[in-house]
Formats: structure tokens, C-alpha cells, sequence
């Protein structure tokens, strides 16, 4: 990140229905993502730790189009977010090449780390996806949240709120492998009625 704080960057907060985002862009595209944290505030704090030459402004059409894209992405529609371009100056290559395959996999679909580690040529890099993705500067649009550990279990997520972030936007999505459905807030016994 030591080449973003020599860039021209801005950032701006949005609202979403998991709550306040925020997105940072340079003039090559996004360079970083936030997820909410516990109030407006804290998230525009946390971006402003992440991005020290960040100025708030106002976005660029091609940003508004992303933030309008999650926006409705993170309302249960399915968007596809490989449009946006991103600006990863400063990323490791093996990280480059790990988020390149994780913004193939479509809205309501996830691989595991292995299976990305297969596509890189070696199934034996799983914990090094997992570690790469764990250092994602652009969380939702490189979707970090849908790649898996094996057996469809969780994995990890390094986002504000853990695991529970990454399983509530796998449910936005339709995606969560053995999680809860809608269903499952229903009560467990439902009085029939009779005609």
C-alpha cells in the first residue's frame, strides 16, 4: 500500500443494507473497499487508518456505478462486479493472481481455497489462498466472502464481524453452504388450520 499513499485518492461512505461502506478509489480504479464497521464513524475512521492520503470527495461516475452496484448487490440482487476496475499497485503477484480467479466466481456461487489453489497449478497452496485473501484490500469486489474452506465449512474472514459477516452476505447471496435458510426462523411447529 506504500505506492497508494503517493496517489491522488478519495473515498467515500455509502449506505447498504448491512450498513455504512465506504470505497476508495485512485485515478485507476478502486483500491480499496471497507465493510461497515459499528457506525458510520468507526468505518470512515478505519479507512482513513487503511488510506492516510484518502480524501473524502465526491465519486466519479465510474465509482458511482460500483457503489450503486453493491449497493444492490448487498440488497439480494445479483450483480456481477467484474466491470470495476481495481487498482492493486503494490499487491504481492500470488495475491494478484488469487483475486483475479476469486472475481470469476459469479453472485450465489463459491470454491474453496483449494479449488483456487488448483487453478494457480497447485492444490498444496490452499493455506497460502487463505492467507491472500485475508490481506484483500477490496473485500465485496474481489468476493473473498465466497471462497470456502474444505467440506463447504466457513473458513475464515478478516472483515468487521468475522465469520458472521462472510455467512450474512453468502445468505444475501443465496450461496451458504449447509447455513441457515429463511425457513429456519420459522417456528418448528406451525398450527395447521382447519378448512
Amino acid at each position: 500500500m506504500s505506492d497508494l499513499v503517493a496517489k491522488d485518492l478519495g473515498f467515500a461512505l455509502f449506505e447498504t443494507a448491512i450498513g455504512h461502506c465506504g470505497i476508495v478509489w485512485s485515478e485507476r480504479g478502486v483500491a480499496g473497499a471497507q465493510l461497515p464497521e459499528r457506525s458510520e464513524d468507526a468505518t470512515r475512521k478505519r479507512i482513513c487508518r487503511r488510506f492516510p492520503a484518502a480524501r473524502e470527495a465526491v465519486p466519479p461516475a465510474d465509482i458511482l456505478r460500483a457503489v450503486d452496484d453493491i449497493v444492490a448487490l448487498l440488497s439480494g440482487e445479483p450483480r456481477d462486479l467484474t466491470h470495476v476496475a481495481i487498482d492493486i499497485d503494490g499487491v504481492a503477484d500470488f495475491n494478484r493472481r488469487v483475486y483475479a480467479i476469486a472475481r470469476t466466481i459469479p453472485p450465489g456461487a463459491t470454491l474453496s481455497y483449494g479449488e483456487i489453489a488448483e487453478r494457480l497449478g497447485d492444490r498444496s497452496l490452499a493455506r497460502d489462498v487463505g492467507q491472500a485473501l485475508g490481506q484483500n484490500p477490496i473485500p465485496i469486489i474481489v468476493p473473498c466472502h465466497r471462497v470456502l474452506a474444505a467440506g463447504g465449512k466457513s473458513g475464515g474472514f478478516s472483515a468487521p464481524g468475522g465469520v458472521a459477516t462472510k455467512l450474512q452476505l453468502l445468505t444475501i447471496e443465496g450461496a451458504q453452504p449447509g447455513g441457515p435458510t429463511l425457513f429456519d426462523r420459522l417456528p418448528l411447529s406451525v398450527p395447521r388450520r382447519r378448512a
